[in-house]
């Protein structure tokens, strides 16, 4: 008997080769069900409808696409869109900027950064005018490649007088102490998104199970779609995915390293 798992893993392959969004029809007669019952497969296994999924992966050609044609127009059509509005409506908000930004590497986009000190390792934060769009703990020299690495051309200035109180309270949050809420600007899908939000609901000095997150959100059974948001979450501390437990208690994986969310844990029990 074809499982839920098996069905959804069938439609999201069809989506991933057809570059876009495929009508529930026809993904449920592929994967022998109703569309109703797809639907219900992909709410329980992703967190997300069949539709955000196609329009996720229609988004990452678009990425693509943006990178490898000369006009923003030709990549609007290559990826499958109908029109140029249909395009800004969907799809410039998934990228974080405006299309003609990220086709030129983010040139142009006023983006701080700064690096500190902390108790766990370096920490490097870049914002955009909306807020943290990502904060790393390791080594300086690495972290300063990563952040150049999506978007080589972007307007980067370090400026470590106006990151202070940034810089400042993520240190505060690095050594376990209460810190001012930080504003993010991040993007995912809807799903990663209530997820992301509930990270923050989580009280400092305590923890949450992946199952108990999955369940605040509605989503009991997506559990591993849970822990997959916590491992895409791009702005460390702000956003604590480092309170996110095994059933048992133990540590799961963390970006950063096990002993470093193990020192935040400590750090914020006291």
């Amino acid at each position: 008997m074809t499982t839920a798992h098996a069905r959804v893993r069938d439609a999201c392959a069809q989506m991933t080769a057809a570059g876009g969004p495929v009508p529930v029809n026809e993904l449920a007669h592929g994967a022998g069900c109703t569309p109703r019952q797809l639907q219900r497969d992909f709410a329980e296994v992703l967190g997300v409808s069949p539709r955000q999924f196609g329009q996720a992966v229609r988004t990452d050609r678009t990425r693509a696409a943006l990178r490898s044609r000369a006009s923003v127009l030709d990549a609007v059509f290559d990826a499958g869109y109908g029109s140029v509005r249909a395009f800004y409506e969907e799809t410039a908000r998934r990228l974080g900027m405006t299309p003609s930004d990220y086709i030129t590497g983010g040139a142009g986009q006023p983006l701080l950064w700064s690096v500190g000190e902390s108790s766990v390792g370096d920490i490097l934060a870049v914002a955009s005018p909306r807020g943290l769009a990502s904060v790393r703990i390791g080594g300086e020299a690495a972290l300063v490649d990563e952040m150049t690495d999506e978007f080589p051309h972007a307007d980067l200035v370090r400026d470590d007088a106006a990151m202070s109180d940034v810089m400042a309270a993520l240190g505060l949050l690095a050594d376990g102490r209460p810190a001012p809420e930080l504003p993010v600007d991040v993007r995912g899908t809807a799903f990663q998104a209530r997820v992301w939000d509930a990270l923050r609901e989580i009280p400092a000095g305590q923890t949450r199970t992946y199952t108990q997150v999955a369940t605040s959100i509605g989503h009991p059974t997506s559990v591993r779609a849970v822990a997959r948001a916590c491992a895409t979450n791009r702005v460390a501390l702000a956003i604590p995915c480092h309170r996110v437990v095994r059933s048992d208690g133990s540590l799961a994986g963390y970006r950063w390293g096990l002993q470093v969310k193990s020192s935040l844990l400590q750090s914020e029990r006291g």
